[in-house]
């Protein structure tokens, strides 16, 4: 299934279901939703082979709660959401809220942000995460990360705060 928007003056914007053979992908992005304060150097393209990072990517499409969607313009990935239920205590993710809840991980390419598109994946993933019987997706954010607000706006909510990071949560119909 395809959800299509029209978004002026970028055009139109495809959303399609992640495909297995697209998983290497999100290597890129994940690199990308590393945020970097202004002014601060982007991390190297080491960073993603550490375990705590490496996590989010490594073996997509292989577990339970491992969903994602691309975000395509004229059918180049401008923009991936997905998720993952990263629960083992040996390999919690940064965003880890509770047995079973998948924890989210977004990223669209800097040309393309602030033109409502990861408002549309979010969207169509939460979608499509009640079909597939999750009621519930949880990620880490630095609270200076601008991303928050998009976050909040649709409906995360703070359960702990750190000084360096916020655990969100979203759940369907709770707030």
């Amino acid at each position: 299934m395809t959800a299509r928007f029209v978004k002026p003056p970028g055009g139109a914007f495809s959303l399609t279901p992640l495909a297995a053979s697209e998983a290497e992908l999100l290597w890129y992005f994940l690199y990308l939703a590393i945020f970097v304060p202004p002014g601060a150097p982007a991390p190297a393209l080491s960073i993603l082979e550490q375990p705590q990072i490496s996590r989010y990517v490594k073996g997509f499409g292989g577990q339970p709660g491992d969903l994602g969607l691309l975000a395509r313009l004229q059918g180049r990935p401008v923009g991936a959401a997905w998720t993952r239920i990263l629960e083992q205590p040996s390999n919690r993710g940064y965003g880890y809220a509770g047995p079973g809840i998948p924890e989210l991980s977004i990223s669209v390419l800097p040309a393309y942000r602030g033109q409502g598109l990861g408002t549309c994946l979010l969207q169509q993933l939460h979608q499509r995460l009640q079909w597939q019987g999750y009621q519930q997706v949880s990620l880490s954010v630095q609270p200076a990360n601008p991303a928050r607000h998009l976050y909040e706006r649709l409906g995360y909510r703070c359960v702990r705060k750190k000084p360096d990071d916020w655990l969100l949560l979203w759940q369907s119909g709770a707030f």
